[in-house]
C-alpha cells in the first residue's frame, strides 16, 4: 500500500473536543468509528459539518476519519466543522494566502476558521440557572 499523506485539525466548540484526520481518498466520512449518516440523527448536522469541503470543492478528494468527545451533537458537529478546516488549511499550507484560490481566503470568508467560544453559562447563587430568577410573590 501506498504511504498517504495525512493531514490532522483539532476542533474545539462548548465542551466537544475532536481529532480530525484527513487522507486522500473518495469522500468517506467516518465518526467514532461510525459512518457519519449513522453517528449523527439530522442531516442538517452533516450537511453542517461538510460545509468547509463544499466551498473548497474537496468533497470527493479526501476521506476523513474523526474522533470526537463531550458535548452533544451539535457542539461535536462544530468541532469536527473546525478540525476539518485545520486540516484542509494544512493541506493547502503551500499555497500563498493572498491568491484569490487560496484555502485560507475562502474559508475566512465562510467564517470557518475562526472558533465558536461560546459556551454554557455558570450558574448563579440564588437563582434557578444563570439567569433564571425564582418565580416573584407578592404575597
Amino acid at each position: 500500500m501506498a504511504d498517504k499523506k495525512v493531514y490532522t485539525g483539532t476542533g474545539r466548540r462548548k465542551s466537544s473536543v475532536a481529532r480530525v484526520r484527513m487522507t486522500s481518498g473518495k469522500g468517506k466520512i467516518t465518526v467514532n468509528g461510525k459512518d457519519v449518516n449513522e453517528y449523527f440523527p439530522f442531516s442538517t448536522l452533516v450537511m453542517d459539518l461538510c460545509q468547509p469541503l463544499d466551498v473548497t470543492n474537496t468533497k470527493d478528494k479526501f476521506d476523513i476519519e474523526a474522533n470526537v468527545k463531550g458535548g452533544g451533537f451539535s457542539g461535536q458537529t462544530g468541532a469536527i466543522r473546525l478540525g476539518i478546516t485545520r486540516a484542509l488549511l494544512e493541506y493547502d499550507s503551500n499555497t500563498d494566502p493572498t491568491s484569490e484560490t487560496s484555502f485560507r481566503k475562502i474559508l475566512k470568508a465562510g467564517g470557518f476558521i475562526t472558533r465558536d467560544s461560546r459556551k454554557k453559562e455558570r450558574k448563579k447563587p440564588g437563582l434557578k440557572k444563570a439567569r433564571r430568577a425564582p418565580q416573584f410573590s407578592k404575597r
